[in-house]
């Protein structure tokens, strides 16, 4: 009943992220006006901005002039669905679940926006930073000194990679990583192992298709890969933690 619950919710913070990965980067209003097709400006009726189903409905075209919607819109929203769901159904506890599904909706817009703009805005990682600590603050204050901890580890990892590689890695990436540790805590660090793994996965197959001089010269956005790293993190980060300090602490 919880996962249903939070399936639906997911659906429509993800009709909502779709204003937001639209809106943000170009520094529009995320209210005003309302919602409204992109190629005549008709407003979008209630009863056609049900997430995913509207879209099945229509067709995945606009009422008014018939012009065609992305299906990213759609797809957007039953992945947000999807993580929601699945971050209610592997976690336990309040804070767990209300972190999870936090990091979900600042992932998924930052992953977008930055495939498409190559930047990661301040307003999304400064509402992220807000929101974690006030969740974390609220529901476990007790773990909220080891996130901080995380969230200036992983900022600093960054940090360090982006001066010392200028062209490599942006500041939006170093925010978001610090963002990241502040919902993680400790299982920042696989999710940052496993956003490199990703990143040099895709550069080898850039290289391998393309050659190593023209993979040099290809431009990839790193927030993708480090939001992929965090939404593996949010299910599988913290048991590889234990994992670790099973095998080579204790």
């Amino acid at each position: 009943m919880e996962a249903t619950f939070a399936g639906v919710l997911g659906a429509v913070f993800g009709s909502f992220l779709n204003v937001v990965t639209f809106r943000l980067p170009r520094r529009e209003s995320l209210v005003k006006p309302r919602s409204h097709c992109t190629s005549c400006g008709a407003h979008v009726r209630p009863y056609d901005n049900v997430p995913i189903l509207s879209w099945l409905l229509l067709r995945g075209r606009c009422r008014d002039c018939g012009a065609q919607i992305s299906p990213r819109y759609p797809l957007v929203e039953a992945a947000t669905a999807l993580l929601c769901a699945a971050a209610v159904l592997i976690h336990s506890g309040a804070a767990a679940i209300a972190l999870s599904v936090a990091l979900v909706l600042i992932l998924v817009p930052a992953a977008l926006i930055d495939l498409e703009h190559r930047v990661i805005p301040n307003r999304l990682t400064a509402a992220g930073a807000l929101l974690a600590l006030a969740l974390g603050t609220a529901l476990d204050p007790a773990g909220e000194p080891t996130r901080l901890i995380a969230g200036a580890a992983a900022g600093g990892f960054l940090l360090a990679a982006a001066l010392a590689y200028p062209g490599g890695m942006g500041m939006g990436d170093v925010k978001l990583a610090a963002v990241m540790g502040l919902f993680l805590g400790s299982a920042v660090a696989p999710a940052l192992l496993m956003a490199l793994l990703s990143g040099v996965i895709l550069g080898a197959a850039i290289a391998a298709r393309k050659g190593a001089r023209a993979a040099g010269k290809t431009a990839v956005p790193f927030g993708p890969f480090l939001a992929l790293g965090g939404i593996l993190a949010i299910f599988v980060g913290q048991p590889i933690v234990n994992l670790y300090i099973d095998r080579f602490v204790h």
